[in-house]
């Protein structure tokens, strides 16, 4: 699992050094060429890249993958030595899993199996209180450590002072390249909704999660870094990720809730269920909003969500606590209800031990858990690898943070896979549901553009520019990229 020399005699040395002004884009891009990854929400931001070791469970059919990956971990980052700075946070695993244990790595997610978590050689933290932090690490053996010091401080200081002489360059018209586009038969993926609703009314599920897909394929060079920079600009409010574990294998999205926060045994999630666009001006936003909360169907969805979770949290959680009532959450062309769920939990429980109770929730699978996975299997014509599967980060203390791999595109060969699903519940309407994974596409799509990409089939027949009855989609939030880095109490990653 750890592809790595056997750690146990090794000590993990980390360097961090103050790193004013630098930008995540520019860590990125030096970084080209060998793992890389993007964690954001808002302006709380990490870019890591390079790699020190790698846990992978490659066949999760047998066993407990949560279990091997913290046993893993837990081997690597056995003997930690921190140089020069208390600001240095334990070491994170950056990564994640597939949605279905039983994932095999092939195809499109050939180099996604079902686990896999970076422990990364650099990375530069930063949020908008006024500075950012560059760190460098590397396993030494014993007795190597005064010098393996001085060697990574050199080397983050040198890092530090050639990115920050190159500054941010202004951001030139991207190169256009066209984008040919294939997507799901409508008429078989509406079939499916009507398949989905007869096992509803059977009593066999009450909800599923059903996906589509759309595939780009691009005819020419596109470099995923420019396609989180575009999703990050545009989607503000959403968790923002870009996990590249080699060259040409990419993982990018914009999940609007976490499955799990945990830090220091408080635990927070969101419940995010029910959808509605957002509206072409600040009054039909309202009135969509108030629609939604009117909306008993959606209501009922998010509430299964909610209860769901907080029904798994008891068994190992206490003063859980939750919103009274659902508040609307406003994306940048989307809006859902959203719960706020906190609770506390004991010392012996990481969040790996939660993420293995919650994962798949409602939000992203259906209910019961078992049944709605095996309607998933027969009506969904493709391998969902880590489309809503946990991406995130753990450190050696237990906490973290996992975000569903919504909103999302796989990279391969040149060629992107975008995801989009609706819970089809008792009341849904395949017209609309199709509408609503319409607008879940918007984010990859519009930064796919962003970043060059002409599309060659904007017809309706595809599901991405048509018309709606149900109200215009809202220009993106107004942001631009202020990468302002990290001096808070809380690191960017706790948020991020």
């Amino acid at each position: 699992m750890i592809s790595t020399p056997d750690p146990a005699a090794r000590r993990l040395a980390t360097v961090t050094v103050p790193a004013p002004d630098l930008r995540p884009e520019p860590f990125l891009r030096h970084m080209a060429g060998g793992p890389r990854g993007f964690w954001a929400r808002e302006d709380r931001w990490v870019a890591h890249g390079g790699l020190v070791a790698e846990v992978v469970v490659s066949d999760a059919a047998h066993g407990d993958r949560y279990g091997r990956v913290r046993e893993a971990a837990a081997a690597i980052v056995r003997h930690p030595i921190l140089v020069g700075t208390t600001r240095a946070p334990r070491a994170r695993f950056y990564g994640g899993m597939s949605f279905r244990s039983d994932h095999r790595a092939d195809d499109v997610w050939q180099d996604f199996p079902p686990a896999l978590f970076h422990l990364p050689r650099m990375e530069l933290e930063g949020d908008a209180s006024g500075d950012a932090w560059l760190r460098i690490r590397e396993l030494v053996d014993p007795g190597q450590e005064a010098s393996a010091a001085v060697r990574l401080r050199r080397e983050a200081e040198a890092l530090r002072a050639d990115l920050a002489s190159r500054g941010l360059p202004a951001r030139a018209a991207a190169a256009r390249v066209l984008g040919r586009v294939s997507a799901t038969d409508r008429p078989a993926w509406e079939r499916a909704v009507e398949e989905s609703l007869e096992a509803i009314q059977s009593g066999r599920v009450a909800k599923v999660v059903l996906a589509r897909t759309l595939d780009v394929q691009i005819e020419g060079a596109l470099d995923p870094v420019d396609v989180v920079a575009h999703l990050w600009v545009e989607n503000r409010g959403s968790h923002v990720f870009l996990f590249e574990p080699m060259p040409g294998a990419a993982l990018v999205g914009a999940a609007p809730e976490t499955v799990v926060t945990l830090r220091d045994g408080v635990f927070h999630a969101t419940a995010v269920a029910g959808s509605i666009r957002r509206g072409g001006s600040l009054r039909e936003q309202a009135e969509l909003a108030a629609a939604l909360l009117a909306s008993e169907k959606d209501r009922a969805e998010q509430r299964v969500v909610r209860d769901d979770v907080v029904a798994r949290l008891e068994t190992v959680a206490h003063q859980i606590r939750t919103d009274p009532q659902p508040h609307v959450l406003t994306l940048a062309r989307i809006q859902h209800l959203e719960t706020e769920i906190r609770a506390s939990v004991g010392a012996g429980t990481g969040i790996l031990d939660l993420l293995r109770l919650l994962h798949p929730t409602p939000a992203v699978c259906g209910l019961p858990r078992d049944a709605a996975l095996d309607v998933l299997a027969e009506e969904e014509p493709f391998d969902r690898g880590w489309y809503a599967g946990p991406v995130g980060w753990f450190d050696g203390d237990g906490n973290g943070v996992f975000a569903p791999a919504l909103r999302t595109a796989v990279l391969r060969d040149g060629a992107w896979r975008l995801f989009a699903g609706a819970g089809i519940v008792d009341g849904s309407v395949p017209a609309l549901e199709w509408e609503e994974t319409r607008i879940k596409f918007t984010p990859v799509l519009e930064a796919l553009r962003s970043s060059g990409v002409v599309l060659d089939e904007p017809a309706s027949g595809m599901g991405l520019d048509e018309p709606s009855t149900a109200g215009v989609v809202g220009e993106p939030v107004s942001a631009v990229i202020v990468d302002d880095p990290a001096t808070a109490e809380t690191s960017a990653a706790d948020r991020a």
